[in-house]
């Protein structure tokens, strides 16, 4: 009996912690309407909710969203420091489409309920 009791705690914390990584990929969406405050948000999110996750396949998406910031908003910075020489426009086309990539790749594992793999492909989001 208490075993039960201890695995429906078990998911439902789990179940509360896959909501979170929902809101962050939600936080990176809304990025592209709301400049770049959604993106610390989710960011400053998964680095204060990281050590509840360890272990765990969440832990992979929390990671992964990490990952996409950091590299969206050096993508973001370097954007401004080159936008007069016309390279900056480029720079922030690649960026953005990439982080299309990176929600798209996460959410769709996130909703599936499989950790994030660091080698995925877009073949393998459209292969189910």
């Amino acid at each position: 009996m208490n075993t039960i009791a201890t695995e429906h705690l078990a998911d439902d914390k789990l179940h509360e912690l896959k909501k979170l990584a929902a809101t962050v990929y939600l936080c990176q969406i809304l990025t592209f309407m709301l400049a770049g405050l959604p993106l610390l948000i989710g960011v400053a999110i998964n680095f204060y909710k990281r050590k509840e996750v360890q272990g765990t396949w969440l832990e992979s998406h929390f990671n992964w969203q990490i990952n996409t910031a950091w590299i969206a908003l050096a993508g973001f910075a370097l954007t401004g420091f080159l936008l007069e020489t016309g390279f900056g426009f480029y720079i922030l086309l690649m960026t953005l489409l990439w982080m299309i990539y990176r929600i798209a790749i996460g959410w769709y594992a996130l909703n599936d309920g499989l950790a994030v793999e660091k080698q995925t492909h877009l073949e393998n989001l459209f292969s189910k």
